[in-house]
């Protein structure tokens, strides 16, 4: 993963995304981590006695070499270049979107526009160094800047090509240019709202976004994917050929089983929506918060909703949210929710909008930001109490709570990687931090994170990847880390791809 004046919300040039989504009662739903590096060991496995092992096809992959890469030589088999510490442009080329992570330094970045790039820099690099792929750069824990690594920067695989029913799109491909291909054709498809974060990340951890009650997560609509494994090979995955490793790009979170190149999804006629936000006055997040939760479990799957809890004090909540359809039916929806709230909204925005026009406004800036982060989820309701006092006195600090359910929760926890088919919602906490401020801010987090356990909110989302979440393996995954694990260890039996928190780490 809030008042307005009627009407679309002004964004002014100088406000930042997350500011805009403070203001409009909207989450960051999208933001990704995809790629390599360094962090906490992991927690015990959890197994899974259902999962079957995967089907092996092929000799194994060989042992990497050993020793330095060839830079130079690297550098002439691609079109793009490679960039080291002191060339031209290192220090641009290099940056993630989290300025937190600007004193990382990878050994080299490398500018790639087609699989065979890829290709080269995994046979170039792979057991000598980190591996790190990078699309938009959102990894929340700087796994795509990774220090002393190679980053395979994948942005100019950017290509979003409409086939009929179906979009073909790069691994490169940011979501403001997603939408903006399938709007022009007609088409849409459920994913993030961050208009810099990468398809490949978001996809591969799942994909939660504003239109997913309705029409599911963004890796429910893949189809098939170009993937570079460990060993350097370009192999299709689909339901029909490497199965295994079809299921686990499924959710299976980003940088675990190989450098994905190429999308082809499924996707659906562009729907017209009505968005809304909803703020409500100060004291009142409590009861609102606990009439949201029994709400939005209720509701039509064409209605996304969730609910941002502000920090300070005192604590304040907005609701924002769009609907599939007309903004009358919306409204008798919404006139539920504030009978029971316990407080009428003191500003209410209803707004009609196409397809493009919504994923526009669920954007904002695509400046870079300096934050820390991690991750909930609710499957039953919590307490709303126990919540609102976490957020009480955190000023900057966010819950974006954000509705699953509907479309999501069809199919089984098992039949993906995304094992939280079951949820209610899920919590992002976010807090802004500079660089004197991250190891306060962290704790702040920390114990927040802490304290929703405690409330009735466990698990936590792969996109908003946290070092320091408690048993994330479990969070993350559930009962199909095992299975994930084998897979892992079936498509790169060297751990070339190994991060810190890899599914093998």
């Amino acid at each position: 993963m809030t008042g307005q004046p009627a009407g679309r919300p002004h964004v002014p040039d100088h406000l930042d995304r997350r500011a805009f989504l403070r203001v409009a009662g909207v989450s960051a739903a999208g933001a990704v981590a995809a790629a390599c590096g360094t962090g906490n060991p992991s927690a015990p496995p959890v197994t899974s006695p259902s999962a079957p092992p995967p089907t092996t096809s092929g000799p194994p992959p060989s042992r990497p070499p050993t020793g330095p890469p060839n830079w130079d030589d690297l550098r002439t088999k691609l079109a793009g270049g490679l960039v080291r510490p002191g060339g031209d442009g290192y220090g641009t080329a290099k940056r993630a979107f989290n300025p937190l992570f600007d004193g990382n330094n990878p050994v080299a970045v490398a500018v790639t526009s087609s699989p065979e790039d890829v290709q080269a820099c995994v046979q170039a690099a792979a057991g000598r160094v980190t591996l790190a792929a990078r699309s938009g750069g959102h990894c929340y824990a700087g796994y795509s800047v990774p220090e002393s690594g190679l980053v395979i920067d994948v942005a100019g695989m950017n290509k979003v090509d409409i086939r009929g029913t179906q979009a073909v799109i790069g691994a490169g491909a940011k979501l403001k240019d997603v939408y903006a291909g399938l709007a022009q054709a007609g088409r849409a498809l459920p994913a993030g709202s961050c208009p810099t974060v990468g398809i490949a990340g978001l996809t591969l951890g799942g994909g939660i976004g504003v239109l997913s009650r309705k029409y599911g997560l963004t890796c429910d609509h893949l189809s098939s994917a170009q993937v570079v494994t460990a060993d350097g090979k370009l192999v299709t995955a689909s339901a029909s050929s490497e199965p295994d490793l079809f299921w686990a790009l499924r959710g299976g979170g980003g940088g675990n089983f190989g450098i994905v190149t190429e999308f082809t999804f499924d996707t659906d006629p562009a729907p017209n929506l009505t968005v809304f936000s909803l703020h409500f006055p100060s004291g009142s997040a409590a009861g609102v918060l606990g009439a949201w939760q029994e709400w939005i479990a209720a509701q039509p799957p064409e209605l996304w909703a969730n609910i941002v809890i502000s920090g300070g004090s005192p604590v304040q909540c907005r609701v924002g949210g769009c609907y599939v359809g007309n903004a009358p039916a919306l409204n008798t929806l919404l006139n539920n929710l504030t009978t029971n709230a316990g407080a009428r909204p003191t500003q209410r925005t209803v707004k009609s909008l196409d397809y493009l026009g919504a994923m526009n406004y669920f954007s904002g800036s695509s400046a870079r930001q300096s934050f820390v982060a991690s991750s909930r989820i609710i499957t039953s309701p919590v307490d709303p109490a126990k919540v609102v006092a976490l957020a009480d006195g955190r000023a900057g600090m966010d819950l974006l709570i954000d509705g699953l359910g509907g479309k999501v929760a069809e199919p089984a926890k098992n039949a993906t990687a995304f094992w939280h088919r079951d949820a209610l919602a899920s919590v992002q906490i976010y807090a802004p931090a500079t660089a004197k401020t991250r190891a306060k801010v962290a704790q702040s987090v920390g114990d927040v994170v802490t304290g929703l356990a405690a409330a009735g909110a466990g698990g936590g989302y792969v996109n908003y990847i946290d070092p320091a979440l408690p048993e994330w393996k479990a969070a993350y995954y559930g009962d199909n880390v095992k299975r994930l694990q084998d897979i892992a260890k079936k498509y790169d039996p060297y751990n070339v791809f190994r991060f810190g928190q890899s599914v093998v780490a």
